[in-house]
């Protein structure tokens, strides 16, 4: 295992930009680590912050190193459901990218639902990787068109068993309402502005909204509401609770 501040990472001049974003890189293989070192030069804006060739080692590297972006080898993870969550649980705002070999249905499903928030072969070219680090580190989720059908199709199968309104999971006003706002887009800061309480507390009800509706993050909540038409009646709610404040100003 090997961490690194990014002193050895070529020498920066005086004029030169500070790094935008910085990365760890979780390879087992040495040669893979090396690569993506000269992708991510200091023309990209991308700073390599640490660096991990085993699990127990990122493990240790996670919390001590300050970064964006965490671009995981799959064959790291391979057998173990937990490596995810537990790296989420360690650093909530880390975004996770997973280098597989090969993909399939359940396996793609399960790492989005996890909290990976992009899974890119092992053979991706240096610009796609960039553009890939680059579009996470901002908070977007890099899915291609094949994993959104198997992501949809999963929901489908999942909303088989639910097709009775009874037994939907029950949502309170509140609840409610901070759906309306991601739904609309709206980040956890608007949302709370808006309800009158803190970002902190709106974080809080989200958790109990994915835990309820057996969802991870915003993309599979979108998903969830459009699929379940879920959107419609929190913005009924939202309008209903509009009126009622209106009507007491």
């Amino acid at each position: 295992m090997t961490q690194s501040n990014g002193s050895n990472n070529g020498h920066h001049s005086p004029n030169e930009q500070e790094p935008e974003l910085r990365v760890i890189l979780a390879d087992s293989q040495a040669i893979y680590r090396v690569g993506m070192r000269k992708v991510f030069a200091p023309d990209t804006g991308i700073l390599v912050a640490g660096e991990a060739d085993s699990l127990q080692a990122l493990q240790d590297v996670v919390p001590k190193v300050e970064a964006d972006v965490l671009l995981l080898e799959g064959a790291m993870i391979a057998g173990n459901a937990n490596a995810i969550p537990a790296l989420v649980r360690i650093a909530p705002n880390l975004k996770i990218i997973v280098q597989a070999t090969s993909s399939d249905e359940s396996h793609t499903v399960d790492l989005y639902r996890r909290g990976v928030k992009g899974i890119i072969p092992r053979s991706i070219s240096p610009d796609l990787l960039v553009k890939c680090v680059r579009k996470i580190a901002v908070g977007e989720t890099w899915i291609d068109n094949q994993s959104i059908n198997w992501v949809i199709e999963a929901y489908r199968s999942q909303a088989t068993a639910m097709v009775n309104p009874r037994s939907q999971p029950r949502l309170n006003q509140k609840e409610m309402l901070i759906i309306a706002g991601i739904t609309q887009g709206k980040r956890n800061k608007e949302i709370a502005y808006q309800l009158g309480t803190t970002e902190q507390v709106v974080k809080n009800y989200l958790r109990k909204i994915y835990d309820k509706l057996g969802v991870s993050d915003r993309l599979e909540l979108a998903l969830y509401c459009l699929h379940h038409q879920l959107h419609k009646r929190a913005a009924e709610v939202e309008g209903r609770a509009l009126e009622s404040t209106g009507s007491q100003s």
